[in-house]
């Protein structure tokens, strides 16, 4: 669904070279489907390292002003996680004898192997999620990507953590996911008031998305580790509706307002809502949607990650529900300064129109399916109940 969103989406920002950007586009849509589709381990690796030349590609021909030095953090930081993720799958490969989910599944390694083996995989997802002191290549590569490339980072690249945790920490190695449970809590309570706080003061559009991904993410990153029913199927609900609502809010800052004004920078944009009414309309609706209002598919993942960790770990618990607050401020601060916030600047007044049928329909689809699944999120549940239980860990 997302990949032909991103190609209507870059409709008038891609004027050159638009061959070798489908190419690369449709590469990608390949090489994540084998990632997400294969059931063995070490072609999960091959998959997972081999989107990273395309989406350098990407972002250094198609990005804007230090897009080679973004292609390059992107690149790098990611390229060092995996290797980690290398090591680690070679370790299991050589005790077990095999790289196939169902037989790692089903053997088991003994507790001090499964916290090293446990320290080269969450390497790996914590840049791919990323967590604190690992998350600088996200904002980078968000900010200098074309639109296209931010959408399939926000909608898809970054949800291979999460599938990571599910497919191979949680089954494979649950003694050191439980042991280690604490210490990833914290980190991942470190990483939502840090990256909530920064949204607050950043003045690129792109990039307060960004940083609210950052928070996103490690919200559903506690809630995989939970060892719960409710925290485990939460992170997937909250991974799913990120990957509904980020894309939309970069369609309106890197796709809607960019094209429009050429600009980033927040303080240019003030009273959008005299002259674009469907489009501020949208806009708060997907803020809603980000800072988990009910009826959304974010309040019912935010909700069940929540109450996972808070059934666990009440303190951490108690600090990580603080994203509910903090997205609200920083969301509905940002929906404020665009959409109204004093009269509008005249600097850009003949070059503002209301959404493009184009524009409409993409976003409709976007909120359509996240209102939908807010309200019965039972569709996508119902699907996931029996995988989760099966990921749950006894003592």
């Amino acid at each position: 669904m997302i990949f032909p969103i991103v190609i209507i989406s870059s409709w008038n920002s891609i004027a050159v070279n638009i061959k070798s950007y489908l190419v690369i586009i449709l590469l990608l849509e390949c090489l994540l489907l084998g990632a997400f589709l294969v059931i063995d381990v070490l072609l999960f690796y091959i998959f997972f390292e081999a989107i990273l030349p395309p989406l350098f590609l990407l972002l250094g021909l198609f990005g804007s002003g230090g897009k080679v030095r973004a292609s390059f953090y992107l690149f790098l930081y990611t390229l060092f996680g995996s290797l980690f993720l290398l090591l680690a799958i070679l370790a299991m490969s050589s005790i077990i004898g095999t790289t196939d989910f169902e037989v790692l599944w089903k053997s088991s390694f003994d507790y001090y192997t499964q916290i090293i083996l446990f320290c080269g995989v969450f390497l790996a997802i914590s840049i791919k999620t990323p967590l604190y002191f690992v998350h600088t290549w996200l904002l980078k590569a968000h900010t200098e990507a074309p639109l296209g490339g931010s959408i399939i980072l926000a909608a898809i690249v970054l949800k291979l953590g999460l599938y990571g945790i599910i497919r191979i920490i949680l089954p494979i190695l649950p003694e050191a996911s439980m042991s280690l449970r604490s210490a990833v809590f914290v980190i991942g309570v470190i990483t939502i008031i840090y990256a909530s706080f920064s949204t607050l003061r950043t003045t690129d559009v792109k990039e307060i998305i960004a940083y609210s991904s950052v928070s996103h993410a490690a919200v559903y990153l506690i809630g995989g580790f939970s060892n719960t029913i409710q925290g485990i199927e939460g992170s997937i609900l909250l991974g799913i509706a990120h990957g509904l609502v980020s894309p939309a809010l970069f369609i309106i800052a890197g796709g809607v307002l960019y094209e429009r004004s050429g600009t980033r920078f927040i303080y240019y944009y003030r009273g959008i809502a005299q002259i674009m009414p469907l489009c501020s309309l949208l806009f708060f609706i997907l803020c809603l949607g980000n800072c988990g209002a009910p009826l959304t598919l974010n309040f019912v993942g935010e909700f069940l990650s929540l109450y996972g960790v808070f059934e666990k770990l009440p303190l951490l618990g108690v600090l990580a529900s603080s994203s509910i607050v903090f997205s609200a401020a920083y969301t509905i601060y940002l929906f404020n300064r665009i959409s109204f916030g004093g009269s509008f600047s005249l600097f850009f007044q003949e070059n503002f129109i209301d959404l493009t049928k184009r524009e409409f329909f993409i976003l409709l689809t976007l909120v359509f399916f996240t209102a939908l699944f807010g309200i019965y999120p039972n569709f996508i549940l119902d699907g996931i109940h029996m995988s989760v239980s099966a990921l749950i860990f006894a003592f």
